[in-house]
């Protein structure tokens, strides 16, 4: 088991359904106690797990989605098989209804089978559940086009999502059941030694170390990742702030869970996927020699990671090109060159 002795900064002065802007400037992981106890699900949960599975039944169009399961004995560990080529459970198309069915029919036993349904959009499945549900969020309105806001649900039984990142900022309310985050800043990754870019189970890159038995001779370094780490743990009515980028392993022990996430993002819609510049290097990049590398990441630090405007500041603004930033029309423009590059 991990020794992380440090805990997630708590806030519990928060107004009901109103995540603070303080909150999400600060860009650190905050734990929001009872952020959401006023949520109908919460408050049924708190009578009887039946009657959350009634009431989401109630708000669900019967749209099919998909379905993770796991045989008996996965214990919700949703990983990869042993030499790590495949995933170690199953996607299919299912119907909510039918996972509730299942997940109260397996409350009592010991070694149910694992079933999961992940982020799903509440807007696709139970479009009226937004309304008894919903959340003030503190973003700025920035003058230019964002990815849309997100709202999603994850449901299922006993589940471990392994620790990986996401791109947008999240907050994640927990319902039913409790989770327990591992958090751990972006800097650590390569103490958390990532896996495959694919297959792997939700969409990034997951640690391969198993957390509740580290291999220390095979992952030396992840004990500079846990000296780093930070524990959150949530009841129902509890939520986390999570900056994007930020690492986390998300565990939901029980026999019935539900979380749902607010994501959104401040970034132009116009630059798409940050992989899409990590598929790039890896394609024009890695495999230069050391000193062309080096090289280039000095360019990149000033271009790009440094102060972004240093690099047009001296010059005159009419010659400054997508040095003096970007606009849709400019985005488009430069993706039409990258493609035309790469199709040579």
């Amino acid at each position: 088991m991990l020794n992380i002795s440090r805990r997630c900064p708590i806030v519990d002065t928060c107004q009901p359904g109103v995540l603070p802007a303080e909150i999400v400037n600060a860009k650190q992981p905050v734990v929001l106690k009872g952020l959401v106890n006023h949520w109908p699900m919460v408050q049924l949960g708190q009578q009887n797990p039946a009657l959350v599975a009634d009431y989401l039944n109630s708000h669900y169009n019967g749209q099919p989605t998909q379905v993770y399961y796991g045989e008996p004995g996965l214990n919700g560990r949703y990983f990869y098989n042993d030499d790590a080529t495949k995933l170690n459970f199953t996607v299919s198309l299912g119907k909510v209804d039918q996972v509730l069915r299942d997940i109260l029919a397996w409350q009592q036993q010991a070694q149910p089978p694992s079933v999961y349904i992940a982020s799903n959009l509440l807007q696709s499945h139970f479009p009226t559940l937004p309304d008894q549900h919903n959340m003030q969020l503190p973003k700025p309105e920035p003058g230019y086009a964002t990815e849309p806001d997100r709202v999603s649900i994850w449901l299922g039984n006993r589940s471990l999502a392994a620790c990986h990142y996401d791109t947008s900022e999240n907050l994640a309310c927990c319902v039913l059941g409790k989770r327990r985050f591992t958090l751990f800043p972006p800097e650590q990754v390569s103490n958390l030694y990532p896996g495959p870019l694919e297959p792997t189970p939700g969409g990034q890159a997951i640690s391969m170390v198993d957390f509740s038995q580290p291999d220390l001779q095979r992952f030396p370094n992840f004990r500079h990742a846990v000296a780093a780490g930070q524990i959150a743990e949530l009841e129902p009515g509890d939520a986390l702030y999570l900056p994007s980028m930020w690492w986390h392993q998300v565990e939901a022990p029980g026999s019935f869970n539900i979380l749902i996430n607010y994501w959104w993002s401040t970034a132009p819609r116009y630059t798409g996927s940050g992989m899409n510049l990590l598929y790039h290097a890896l394609l024009c990049l890695r495999d230069k020699p050391e000193h062309e590398r080096r090289a280039w990441q000095a360019l990149l630090n000033y271009y790009v990671f440094d102060d972004p405007k240093q690099a047009g500041q001296h010059l005159p603004e009419a010659a400054r090109g997508v040095l003096g930033g970007l606009d849709e029309m400019q985005a488009r423009q430069l993706r039409a060159m990258l493609l035309n590059r790469l199709n040579r």
